[in-house]
């Protein structure tokens, strides 16, 4: 068994994050040791994101201060970079990046082991072992992709050429791995994919079990009703919400009332230049219907601000519609001409000053909305997962996340330092709020 040691790097979204997990359990099991620091390191993997051209250039300059930092060390510390930006510069990589030992694209991260391997000299008398259930997280709250890649290929986006065609993962599989983080410890399991509502539709027929999202979410709930644990599901585009489908988020109580709708844009033409369908009116019956069946709801959604050829009265009628309807958590993101993507070839690409300017006064917008949506819980009283201690000022304090915060993403909830431990279910009275921050007291039971 080796004697080396690793040092994570992850940067973008939460599926990026599993798929570090999935690499790191394989290493473990193959005998690598885990550190923090990259002076104490043999090896760095940097698992990078190119989602935008300011991702791929943050993954770069990530990539190129860890070789900066190695280089004026004593150790000979060896950079692997993975995911996104090896998938989609492959070829560019090795003559742009010397500094990098070896690149691996997200479709050859299972083979990491034989990678690192390679990359530090280790030659094996036996196999490595493979763990059944490719995950390590020890936090309260664990993301699982039930899917990956995209069938939509909007005009702005390049993830199918990065993630390859979409593909679901089998209900088998999921709830299997489901199951080994709930034993583990984890208290909420938040489903992912980069089309979430339209997995089990690549299933050939006669499959057994779950066949869409509606039934997979119930019967992952099903499984972990015994241990009382939270379900959420994150990025459901609108045409994925049947009525299935909410009356699944509805009925069943593991099931959070909470749905992420990346809208992008409320103006059909822009919509459809974008390659997406919909329009204000679609989407403002979806959400009167998805607030009339499920009450209580929180929303997450998506802007893009400034797509190619938008007009000021367009972008006007975006603001008005995110005002009206008064979404909890809005990200805004200014639009980003990516390489080898429709957009980017169009004609009436949007001025930066102009795409700055209505990308602000979106900004502005969203953080008014959720800033009063997360003030208006104040008073009431909600469970609140613990998700880890934090040392500030006036001593330590826990930090956690209720039911209508998605971990990592909407803000958290902060507490006096109790007994409690990381995983640990409170009763919890909101007492104040700042942007989207709590303040919260225990109540006892």
């Amino acid at each position: 068994m080796p004697h080396a040691s690793i040092l994570y790097v992850t940067l973008g979204c939460a599926k990026n994050e599993v798929d570090t997990d999935r690499m790191r359990s394989l290493l473990n099991g193959a005998g690598y040791d885990e550190v923090f620091e990259a002076d104490q390191a043999d090896a760095v993997i940097i698992n990078t994101c190119s989602f935008l051209a300011s991702a791929t250039s943050e993954s770069i300059e990530t990539t190129l201060a860890l070789a900066e930092e190695v280089a004026e060390g004593v150790r000979d510390t060896r950079i692997v970079m993975c995911g996104c930006v090896p998938s989609r510069y492959g070829a560019d990589l090795p003559e742009e990046l010397p500094e990098v030992a070896a690149f691996v694209r997200t479709d050859e991260e299972d083979g990491i082991v034989s990678v690192m391997d390679g990359v530090l000299g280790i030659e094996r008398d036996v196999l490595p072992h493979v763990p059944s259930i490719k995950r390590t997280v020890e936090s309260a709250a664990a993301y699982v992709k039930i899917s990956d890649g995209c069938d939509r290929f909007c005009s702005f986006c390049a993830i199918p050429y990065i993630r390859g065609r979409y593909h679901s993962r089998s209900a088998e599989d999921i709830i299997a791995e489901v199951r080994e983080l709930v034993a583990g410890g984890v208290r909420e399991i938040v489903l992912i994919g980069q089309d979430t509502g339209i997995w089990g539709t690549d299933f050939t027929q006669g499959v057994e079990g779950p066949a869409n999202l509606a039934q997979l979410m119930v019967a992952v709930s099903e499984a972990v009703r015994p241990a009382n644990v939270w379900i959420r599901v994150l990025y459901l585009q609108p045409e994925g919400m049947t009525d299935e489908l909410i009356a699944a988020i509805r009925d069943t109580p593991e099931v959070l009332p909470y749905i992420d709708i990346p809208v992008q844009h409320c103006n059909a033409r822009i919509l459809k230049a974008m390659h997406r369908s919909g329009s204000e009116e679609e989407l403002t019956r979806l959400f009167a219907k998805l607030r009339a069946e499920i009450p209580g709801m929180v929303i997450r959604t998506t802007s893009l601000v400034g797509f190619p050829s938008e007009t000021d009265e367009e972008a006007e009628q975006m603001l008005a519609f995110m005002d009206r309807e008064g979404f909890d958590y809005t990200s805004v993101f200014p639009y980003s001409p990516e390489e080898g993507t429709r957009a980017a070839a169009m004609d009436g690409q949007v001025d930066e000053d102009v795409k700055l300017e209505r990308t602000q006064a979106a900004m502005d917008l969203a953080e008014s909305l959720g800033f009063a949506a997360t003030a208006a819980h104040v008073g009431e009283v909600a469970e609140v997962i613990v998700d880890g201690v934090e040392e500030t000022d006036e001593g330590l304090e826990l930090i956690g996340h209720a039911w209508f915060q998605a971990p990592d993403a909407d803000g958290a909830v902060h507490l006096d330092a109790t007994d409690a431990a990381v995983g640990d279910i409170l009763q919890v009275r909101f007492t104040d709020s700042f942007c989207y921050e709590l303040i919260g007291e225990v109540v006892e039971e």
